[in-house]
């Protein structure tokens, strides 16, 4: 099963293209931070539903510059005055169900942070399963600095990733975190060198690609939702699945793969 191909697209400060199974959406918008305004957040809207609709094998978010994402666009907010309201919610319309169909996405997203992450960029980095960091990525949540409040999954997906309390605390407070803190504490997975950073991303990117995607999509759905279930509920959700796959071509080919002492080669059959 491939997916299918999606050519190089440029629109408001963000970049798009799906080949060879995987899918990329760069912030590419350094001269303003990589902040998402209104045409911004438009844009991504888009590049978010035009590479999901592709169904590649994975998903990479990465940025241009030395920010990946600063937030929201400060001078648009300033621009709009008493009008900011009616601002915000041109940009969160679209945005926030964009942001939630790649955060429940199936396959695996990996976003690859270049630099320093803020407000709305906390949210559109943190929803990838992996989050890969260059060493000189800091994280600072300013909302409570300038009397907001989060947007863009920013406090549902650190909350997830090292719990409500601990969030809380650094939503109120907008202390800027170097990536080591970051990565101690959970926020990110992997810091490297602010060289091989791309390199980093791409082997993972390529590693993801050749897993089958039933699986991928499986092991989520099973993580995302296993705080909510009962273990009955959960060992049920298990052995559906379980019994789905062993169905598949891939299954069949995994199988022979590991016999055979060899790399499978999943189709996403």
């Amino acid at each position: 099963m491939n997916a299918a191909t999606v050519g190089d697209t440029v629109q408001d400060g963000i970049r798009w293209r799906v080949e060879q199974g995987v899918g990329t959406i760069t912030l590419e918008r350094p001269e303003r931070a990589n902040a998402i305004g209104l045409a911004a957040s438009h844009a991504l809207t888009r590049a978010i539903h035009a590479v999901l609709d592709a169904a590649p094998r994975v998903v990479l978010l990465r940025g241009t510059g030395k920010i990946f994402c600063a937030g929201g666009d400060i001078e648009e907010f300033v621009a709009a005055g008493d009008g900011i309201d009616t601002l915000v919610e041109r940009i969160l319309e679209p945005l926030h169900p964009a942001i939630e169909r790649l955060g429940e996405a199936p396959m695996p997203v990996v976003s690859a942070l270049n630099g320093a992450i803020g407000g709305a960029g906390i949210g559109v980095a943190l929803c990838a399963d992996f989050v890969l960091a260059a060493a000189s990525m800091k994280l600072r949540t300013g909302y409570a600095a300038i009397g907001l409040s989060p947007d863009a999954g920013a406090s549902y997906f650190l909350s997830r990733r090292i719990g409500s309390e601990r969030a809380k605390q650094l939503f109120m407070l907008s202390d800027a975190l170097d990536a080591q803190r970051c990565l101690a504490l959970g926020i990110v997975d992997a810091v490297h060198p602010d060289a091989e950073l791309a390199g980093a991303a791409d082997a993972l990117v390529q590693r993801l690609a050749a897993c089958a995607p039933g699986s991928m999509a499986r092991v989520k759905r099973l993580c995302a939702g296993a705080s909510a279930r009962t273990l009955g509920a959960h060992l049920a959700l298990e052995r559906d699945g379980l019994v789905t796959a062993s169905r598949t071509a891939d299954a069949r080919e995994g199988i022979r793969a590991f016999v055979e002492r060899r790399a499978p080669r999943f189709d996403g059959g």
